[in-house]
C-alpha cells in the first residue's frame, strides 16, 4: 500500500457484525476459491454491498466489527471485494490483526459523524479522516510504526519477504 492518502465512498453498516455476518456459514466450502467468496461480503446484512462497491471505498461500521469466530478469511474477502479500508467505532482484536496483516487498514473513529455515500480522504500519516461531504474532520487511531509499515508493504507475508533473509 504505496499510498498514504486514500479516498472513497463510505458504505455503512450496523454494531455488531460478526464473521458470521461478513461470509455467511452457507458459502464456507467457497474458502479454496477466494474470489468467489468476495462475491458474497455481507450478503445477508447488505445484499447491495458488491454491486455497490466501488474499488477503495470504505466500509463503515459501528461498535464490535468483526467479532465472533478468528476467521481470517473475512479479512481477506473484504479486501479482495475491493473495500480501501475500514472505519469503526471498535473492532475485535483478531479481526483487526488479520485485516492489518492482509493489508486492510483498519481505523477506529466516531463512525455517527459519516452517512453512507459520503465521499471520505483518509490520510495514514497523521491518522486523519475528512469528510469531504460534510467538511467534518475526524482523527482516529494511530497505529503503530510496525503495523504502518506491515500496511505500507501490502500485509505481513510481503512484509516478511522484504525484512527478513529467509523466504516463506
Amino acid at each position: 500500500m504505496a499510498n498514504t492518502v486514500l479516498r472513497g465512498r463510505a458504505i455503512k453498516v450496523g454494531d455488531n457484525i460478526s464473521t458470521d455476518l461478513i461470509i455467511p456459514g452457507r458459502f464456507a466450502h467457497l474458502r479454496s476459491n477466494l474470489p468467489e467468496l468476495a462475491k458474497h461480503v455481507l450478503e445477508d446484512t447488505l445484499p447491495t454491498f458488491t454491486s455497490e462497491l466501488s474499488e477503495g471505498d470504505f466500509l463503515v461500521a459501528g461498535e464490535n466489527f468483526g467479532l465472533g469466530s478468528s476467521r481470517e478469511h473475512a479479512a481477506i474477502v473484504i479486501k479482495m471485494s475491493g473495500v480501501g479500508a475500514i472505519l469503526a467505532k471498535s473492532v475485535a482484536h483478531i479481526f483487526f490483526r488479520n485485516a492489518i496483516n492482509h493489508g486492510l487498514p483498519v481505523l477506529l473513529c466516531d463512525t455517527d459523524r459519516i452517512s453512507g455515500g459520503n465521499e471520505l480522504e483518509i490520510d495514514l500519516t497523521d491518522f486523519s479522516i475528512i469528510n469531504l461531504t460534510s467538511g467534518v474532520r475526524l482523527s482516529c487511531n494511530e497505529i503503530s510504526p510496525l503495523m504502518s509499515a506491515i500496511l505500507e508493504e501490502g500485509g505481513l507475508i510481503p512484509y516478511i519477504r522484504k525484512h527478513r533473509d529467509f523466504e516463506l
